[in-house]
């Protein structure tokens, strides 16, 4: 029997036009009459990595552009509550601007303030969030080995120009380049020894990267702590390895760069990510659809 409220619970996913490729996330648009408890029952029962809900509206250009509408939004996986998730902010974004018009959006989340526009390039509603201030930190050499035994991955088969990472942008997600595709291809990891160590060093995810081309990269993003063995499309891990790259003087200062995620789960999906010399924030977009109509 089902568990989700009485409540108009939509389903959309993000960074993909097509319902079987991105990322899928719930999004409630009102949740002001849910308590957390009902909140993560309607995340378990969809069993998405993640869901939005909308639970307060605030004034307008209080934190953003002068005609930003402004909201408070919350994240449950169907485990626990995180922080920040940027494919249901993607895909809240396209709702309200189905329901309202493209725009400018402001979400007031429990990372911080997360700037949202919306779009209409040609038929296709396109947002870009920008995230909170970013951080990188170095990992200790026995939790990277660790997180190495976790994945069954040989030191050997790393990337070593693009040495592993913590990075931030509203969540932490640690970084670890493969070597090869193929490497990337094979993932097959002990969930419950990734998971613990992960919820030692407060991970979200994991991003596990290769570098196809100066700009472009394939992406995979185990998440254990969010009771899903990998999650499809992470905005939030994207926006942190575009924090990641910079820091490392990886690529330029300002860039545009393309992830490629979920192909090898067969929901392919594309993320943009933006750096911009003047602003150390990062800028993450893409499209989405509504699944079901």
């Amino acid at each position: 029997m089902s568990q989700i409220p009485d409540i108009e619970v939509l389903r959309y996913t993000a960074f993909s036009t097509d319902p079987e490729g991105g990322n899928p996330a719930g999004v409630v648009l009102d949740a002001s009459g849910l308590d957390d408890a009902a909140m993560l029952a309607v995340a378990a029962e969809l069993g998405y990595s993640e869901s939005a809900f909308l639970t307060g509206r605030g004034e307008p250009g209080g934190a953003g552009a002068p005609d930003a509408r402004e909201y408070t939004v919350r994240y449950f996986s169907p485990k626990a509550e995180v922080p920040f998730c940027g494919h249901a902010t993607v895909a809240t974004a396209l709702a309200l601007a189905e329901r309202d018009g493209p725009g400018d959006l402001v979400f007031g989340t429990r990372a911080g303030t997360v700037p949202v526009t919306v779009t209409r390039e040609g038929g296709e509603l396109r947002a870009t969030l920008t995230s909170v201030e970013p951080d990188v930190l170095d990992i200790a050499p026995e939790d990277l080995a660790e997180a190495l035994a976790a994945l069954d991955w040989p030191a050997a088969d790393l990337d070593p120009a693009l040495p592993p990472r913590i990075a931030f942008a509203g969540a932490r997600h640690l970084v670890v380049a493969a070597a090869t595709r193929e490497r990337l291809a094979d993932l097959r990891y002990d969930f419950a020894r990734l998971e613990a160590l992960m919820q030692r060093l407060d991970l979200t995810t994991l991003q596990l990267v290769w570098r196809a081309a100066p700009d472009v990269f394939h992406v995979r993003d185990p998440f254990p702590v969010g009771g899903v063995v990998e999650d499809p499309a992470t905005g939030a891990a994207a926006a942190a390895f575009g924090a990641y790259l910079r820091a490392g003087g990886l690529v330029p200062d300002t860039a545009v760069l393309t992830l490629h995620q979920g192909e090898d789960m067969g929901r392919p999906g594309t993320l943009t990510v933006e750096l911009r010399a003047d602003d150390a924030r990062v800028r993450v977009s893409g499209t989405g659809t509504r699944i079901g109509g």
